[in-house]
């Protein structure tokens, strides 16, 4: 039996570690939000089929310093920039024209971005993650036991900060695909958690005498091997996408580290949570 729970300390400490230094660098440096959060200018190009769009990035890089591009409808180009003026768009237009011979007016739409609707951005996202933890935690307390919530609760919210600690700390863009990713990877974090919490719940019920160190050591025993499994299984297939589709990669980076954090979070953070609130809720009715 694999002894976990014992060494809870370890866990923590690691965790901590890597979301204070993450704090650290979000107080004195901030988080590198892109355009969709900051404001700037937006533009779509009309390109021909076979284009490359590595190549066409590394155009538009010459008249930005933070590109963000993808390919929408399967020919046209997208590109956001917080400093795009009109003449590089003009020349970035033409340079892309020439090169792959578009037709004469090759530009669908060009549409500015402010800084207001960033911040509404900002407040939304928030709002959308505090509402997926409130319902987990709702969810979590009716299927099993209020411990069980709050212990689920604090591992996703672990694996927030860990994520925006790993972007904080690397100065990493954040654009609308990582909220979209940040919320796939609390989906994916609480599945494999209550997989944990249900092992928990039924060696709980036929065991009542027994200690919740020990309850909880079989439960992760018995379950770790499906859960480090499953992340792999699912972690190879996204950094395969990272790798070769680079215009998701806003999307596919954040879900790499948050499924190992979320794999992490579910096995060191969750369980020993409810260990901690079980025995405290023990010590309680003791000393009543």
């Amino acid at each position: 039996m694999l002894k976990i729970i014992e060494k809870t300390k370890i866990w923590f400490a690691l965790s901590l570690t890597v979301i204070l230094i993450g704090i650290g660098f979000m107080v004195f440096r901030g988080l590198n939000f892109g355009i969709d959060f900051k404001g700037g200018t937006e533009i779509l190009i009309q390109m021909k089929d076979d284009f490359n769009k590595q190549e066409a990035d590394d155009i538009a890089k010459k008249y930005t310093e933070d590109l963000v591009s993808n390919v929408v409808d399967g020919n046209k180009y997208k590109v956001k920039s917080s400093n795009l003026d009109s003449q590089h768009v003009s020349d970035l237009v033409n340079e892309l024209k020439e090169k792959y011979e578009l037709d004469d007016n090759p530009l669908v739409s060009q549409n500015e971005i402010g800084a207001s609707v960033g911040n509404d951005l900002k407040k939304n996202s928030f709002i959308s993650l505090s509402i997926a933890l409130v319902a987990m935690l709702i969810y979590i307390a009716i299927r099993f036991e209020f411990k069980f919530g709050i212990a689920s609760v604090i591992a996703l919210a672990h694996d927030v900060l860990v994520t925006l600690s790993v972007y904080a700390i690397f100065d990493i863009q954040i654009n609308t695909p990582f909220i979209a990713a940040m919320l796939t990877i609390v989906g994916y974090s609480m599945n494999d958690t209550i997989v944990i919490f249900d092992r928990i719940r039924e060696i709980s019920r036929g065991n009542r005498r027994k200690d919740v160190v020990e309850i909880a050591d079989v439960s992760l025993t018995q379950t770790i091997e499906r859960s480090i499994n499953t992340t792999l299984a699912t972690l190879l297939t996204i950094i395969a996408i990272n790798i070769l589709v680079p215009s998701v990669r806003d999307f596919a980076f954040p879900l790499v580290v948050g499924i190992a954090t979320g794999a992490y979070s579910s096995i060191f953070i969750a369980s020993p949570v409810w260990v901690i609130l079980k025995k405290k809720m023990k010590r309680k009715v003791v000393a009543e």
